[in-house]
C-alpha cells in the first residue's frame, strides 16, 4: 500500500488558452471506497487520479478534451485501449466503445478521472494530456493542440502497489506518441509541442 506521508498528493500546473489563463488541479490518491467511485472490491487500494480544470467553463471557448495514452508493460491485451503493437497506447472510455476520436473526455472544461485496477501484477504508467482544437471556433476541426501533460501510475506486485506521479510532462513527451496517434486516428492531426492558442502558427 502507498505510504501515507506520500499520498494523497495534490499538484496544480497552470496553462494559457485563447488569452485567459488557468490551471488544472490533480489529485491522486488510494481508492479507499471502490463502490462509491463506481469499481469493484477488486480496485481497493489502487490509485485513483482526478484532474480538474480551473475556472469552470463558461461557453464554447472553454471546449477541451482529454487524451490519455497508458503503457501496456506486463499487461495483457485490453478493451480499455486502442492497439497499434505495443508501447503507449491510446486510452479509450470503455463503456462507449472504440472511440472515432482520440479523446477520453471532451466539454465544457471536463474533468478527468481513472481508477485503474487489475487482479494481475503489473506496471501501469499513463501519460495525460490537456487539449484544445486548432482553427475558429465555429469550423469542423481534426487538428489536436495539446496544452499540457502529465504522467503517473503504479507497480503492483502480488498485494503490494507502488504509487508514483503525479508529475509534468514536456512537449517532447507529447511528441513522441505523434505516430501512433496518426495511425490509431488517421483522420486526426496532432500538432507538434504545446499550445497557447489554436490559431497560434
Amino acid at each position: 500500500m502507498a505510504a501515507p506521508s506520500q499520498y494523497p498528493r495534490k499538484i496544480e500546473l497552470p496553462f494559457r488558452w485563447r488569452g485567459s489563463e488557468g490551471s488544472v488541479r490533480l489529485e491522486m490518491r488510494e481508492n479507499d471506497n471502490p463502490v462509491e467511485l463506481g469499481c469493484p472490491e477488486i480496485a481497493r487500494g489502487f490509485p485513483t487520479c482526478l484532474a480538474t480544470v480551473q475556472p469552470l467553463g463558461k461557453g464554447y471557448a472553454d471546449l477541451f478534451g482529454w487524451l490519455q495514452l497508458m503503457d501496456l508493460k506486463n499487461f495483457t491485451q485490453s478493451e480499455l485501449v486502442q492497439h497499434t503493437g505495443g508501447g503507449y497506447e491510446f486510452d479509450a472510455f470503455l463503456p462507449l466503445g472504440p472511440a472515432q476520436h482520440p479523446f477520453i473526455y471532451f466539454g465544457l472544461a471536463p474533468t478527468l478521472f481513472d481508477a485503474p485496477h487489475s487482479e494481475e501484477d503489473w506496471d501501469f504508467s499513463s501519460h495525460s494530456f490537456l487539449c484544445g482544437m486548432g482553427g475558429d471556433l465555429h469550423e469542423v476541426r481534426r487538428e489536436v493542440r495539446a496544452i499540457l501533460g502529465f504522467s503517473w501510475g503504479f507497480s503492483k506486485r502480488g498485494p503490494e502497489i507502488e504509487y508514483f506521479g503525479p508529475d509534468p510532462l514536456e512537449p517532447g513527451d507529447w511528441d513522441r506518441h505523434h505516430d501512433h496517434l496518426a495511425g490509431a486516428f488517421p483522420g486526426w492531426t496532432f500538432a507538434p509541442g504545446f499550445y497557447e492558442d489554436p490559431l497560434e502558427p
